[in-house]
This record gives structure tokens, C-alpha cells and sequence, in this order.
């Protein structure tokens, strides 16, 4: 029972650091991997690096062909930004 009580902190440290870091940053990720499978053809989008663009090809390897009003440039998928994209896609609010 005292052995318990000693490493009963610790347990409820890796609880802790398990439910508010390790759990969530694992939900983002399965967004992230969804929102990189969903994406299609003719989706704008926003990279990481704050470039808007269109999509014009999604390649195997994952990379994709992406329209600029610069031209057409080749990015990784994992270049995209979910949280700027779906912010650019998202319907504006009438006020």
C-alpha cells in the first residue's frame, strides 16, 4: 500500500500530461491526415508558409500542382494549412 501511495503522484502526473498534451496533439493529427485526404481538384487553399493558391493536381507521392497568380508551383501536401484553408473556405457570417 506504501509503494502505491509513492508512485501514486507520478501516475497522475502521465494521467495529466496524457489527457491535456499527448491526447489532443494525436486529434489533430487524424484532422490533419483527413483533411489532406479529402482534398480535391479546384480546392483553394492556403500553404503554411501563408501563399494562396488553387489546386490543380494531387499526385500519389504526395505532392500536388498548385495555381498562383505567380504560376504553377509543385508543394508537398503536408505544405497545406488546415486551420488557414478551412478558414478561406468557411462561409462568412451575415451580420
Amino acid at each position: 500500500m506504501e509503494q502505491l501511495q509513492s508512485f501514486l503522484p507520478l501516475i497522475l502526473l502521465f494521467m495529466v500530461i496524457y489527457l491535456f498534451m499527448i491526447r489532443p496533439q494525436m486529434k489533430k493529427q487524424k484532422q490533419e491526415k483527413n483533411f489532406s485526404k479529402e482534398l480535391k481538384k479546384g480546392d483553394k487553399i492556403i500553404t503554411k508558409s501563408g501563399m494562396h493558391a488553387k489546386l490543380l493536381e494531387l499526385n500519389e507521392d504526395g505532392t500536388c500542382l498548385l495555381e498562383t497568380s505567380a504560376g504553377k508551383m509543385k508543394y508537398e501536401r503536408s505544405a497545406i494549412s488546415m486551420e488557414m484553408s478551412q478558414k478561406l473556405n468557411a462561409p462568412e457570417k451575415k451580420k
